[in-house]
């Protein structure tokens, strides 16, 4: 891919498992990529991430930085990771680096560090934001990798009842669950085999990637991590952990019986994000065709919840006109990518 280095904008969202980057020339996402960065090992993992990513990031004029990596447990708590981070990433970009202050938008680096409270875990106003010039009314719903972030967007803005994890989590604006990276443990206390309800092992031996790989899902692109026991991620591989959950052998029940165990634990999954969507909706006198915006790598899933409601469904990659070919990864990154064209305009 061939970009011109002119007019051009990127916006970073630093997570606690992956860094996203997306570029925006003029206006218009031309680039967006993940890479992964397991920030609770150590610093130097992000420098790795941010190496990786400097072919896309030396092209642009101006950065913009978002951040939900400050709740890594390798900070004491999210002031000093807001601080560290800032520090880190303006060392990376130079002292015209822009962080995303949440409702207050973009700020310098001192802006950042003097409201840490509003630069943590805000990245997705910024998606909002982009949705809100887009559409006046909409429910965003991002199912990432191992969180789900659900805001309305009211009258052109982002109109969340609360920024704060702690506040996110009591409304249901942010749902605990990802598409990847959360433990089976986490999602369901049993599943379906032989006739029984089975009381599923409460230990980290699978995760939702092999859930959806056992389904027959592709997460060759968006699934970076290492699994539960180290071991590969083909789908012979994932139902061997995934059996382990019940207390069986992949060989002790046949490959339709394990199709129904996962697909329960799937829909589980699915239905508490979806009860997420209702409370958020119930909060708010939103027009009942005004549509849900997917983003994240599980984009695609929310489609099914938008049916049950009645509503349409738009891919935020291609609400916001990215470039075709990279529409898709825009949505996996939606953040980043909204940074990206939200830093265009403020550049003008």
């Amino acid at each position: 891919m061939s970009i011109k280095t002119e007019n051009i904008t990127s916006g970073l969202d630093i997570g606690g498992a992956h860094l996203k980057v997306a570029l925006a020339q003029g206006g218009r996402v031309v680039a967006a990529e993940q890479f992964v960065c397991p920030l609770w090992q150590g610093l130097d993992r992000l420098d790795a991430a941010l190496a990786a990513a400097r072919p896309l990031t030396t092209k642009a004029q101006l950065v913009g930085i978002t951040m939900t990596g400050e709740l890594s447990d390798v900070f004491e708590n999210r002031r000093q990771g807001v601080e560290t981070l800032v520090g880190r990433l303006s060392e990376e970009f130079g002292t015209g680096t822009r962080f995303w202050i949440g409702p207050n938008g973009f700020g310098s680096a001192t802006d950042a560090v003097a409201n840490h409270a509003l630069v943590g875990s805000t990245n997705f106003l910024a998606t909002a934001a982009l949705v809100g010039q887009q559409i006046s009314d909409a429910l965003v719903v991002d199912f990432g990798s191992t969180t789900t972030d659900i805001v309305p967007v009211l009258g052109g803005a982002p109109s969340p009842r609360g920024l704060t994890d702690a506040k996110r989590q009591a409304t249901g604006e942010l749902v605990y669950t990802g598409y990847t990276r959360t433990a089976v443990m986490g999602i369901a206390q049993r599943a379906p085999m032989d006739g029984q309800w089975v009381t599923l092992a409460r230990e980290y031996l699978a995760t939702m990637a092999d859930v959806r790989r056992i389904l027959g899902a592709d997460l060759a692109e968006v699934d970076q991590h290492a699994t539960a026991d180290g071991k590969g991620k083909t789908q012979p591989e994932s139902l061997t952990r995934f059996a382990r959950m019940l207390g069986r052998d992949a060989s002790d029940a046949p490959t339709s019986a394990w199709l129904i165990a996962a697909n329960f634990v799937q829909q589980e999954q699915m239905r508490s994000i979806e009860d997420g969507v209702r409370l958020v909706l119930s909060a708010h006198h939103m027009p009942t065709d005004a549509p849900i915006v997917a983003a994240g790598i599980g984009a695609e899933a929310i489609d099914l919840i938008a049916r049950a409601l009645g509503r349409p469904c738009l891919a935020f990659g291609g609400l916001i006109g990215a470039q075709p070919d990279v529409a898709r990864k825009a949505t996996w990154s939606a953040p980043a990518a909204a940074l990206a064209v939200l830093l265009a305009s403020v550049a003008k």
